[in-house]
């Protein structure tokens, strides 16, 4: 028996809320992938715990991604089951995306020792390690405008004068730009780069977020309209 009125607007309700959900985790896979690719590209964050995030958010993705579409085809057919399946799954998945926010909070904590000990290990390596390191540290000190990992002084083994830093630390980067000029702020960029990617990540806080807070709310409602349609199914089952 099909559902009537109010409880048929709940059910195309249902149905648009899958879609757009169905949209957030195709959005939530594009987007671990994109940051997946940055972090392996950025030598600086080679941690572990620097890959759980983004993988778990790809993987949070293609769940949500067959979920919807499973809550697509149970609101339209309109079978309990299918619904009350859905709204369970729903639910775990709010489940886990608490404990991804607990632990991407962890994280966070741990984030400053993780970028001190990536920059310290690839300034120590800069002089006879790879060519990838050298051009690594190099274009994430142009890219930042930052040198070293926590100041200039980082570099105080870079040359046995003590006093200089690669030329990638100059404002206007020349050859031999950063010979001498390990404290030169006309010159040299003061700032280290630890606190300029922290700075970086920061920014990008707020729109994560933003996307987390309207996914969840997505979500809640998700579970509601689920509930409201799968109460309707059952009195139709109870009326025949």
């Amino acid at each position: 028996m099909a559902v009537a009125g109010g409880l048929k607007c709940v059910k195309f309700l249902l149905f648009f809320f899958n879609f757009i959900f169905w949209l957030c985790g195709l959005a939530l896979i594009v987007v671990g992938v994109l940051v997946q690719v940055v972090m392996h590209k950025t030598p600086v964050i080679s941690n572990a715990a620097g890959s759980t995030a983004p993988l778990a958010v790809i993987g949070v993705g293609v769940i949500i991604f067959f979920v919807a579409f499973f809550g697509c085809c149970g609101a339209w057919k309109e079978n309990y089951c299918m619904v009350t399946t859905f709204a369970i799954l729903v639910s775990v998945i709010i489940i886990i995306e608490i404990a991804a926010a607990i632990a991407g909070y962890i994280f966070r904590g741990k984030l400053n020792g993780i970028l001190n000990t990536g920059l310290k290990d690839m300034i120590s390596k800069y002089k006879n390690g790879t060519a990838e390191i050298r051009k690594g540290m190099d274009d994430l000190q142009q890219c930042l405008k930052c040198c070293g990992a926590n100041s200039t002084a980082d570099w105080i083994s870079f040359n046995p004068n003590g006093n200089s830093v690669p030329d990638s630390c100059c404002k206007n980067i020349t050859k031999n730009c950063g010979l001498k000029n390990m404290h030169n702020k006309t010159k040299v960029y003061q700032l280290g780069c630890r606190v300029a990617l922290e700075e970086a990540l920061k920014k990008n806080l707020l729109w994560v977020t933003v996307a987390a807070l309207v996914i969840a709310f997505l979500q809640i409602m998700g579970v509601v309209f689920a509930c409201l349609l799968m109460r309707g199914i059952r009195s139709g089952y109870e009326v025949m």
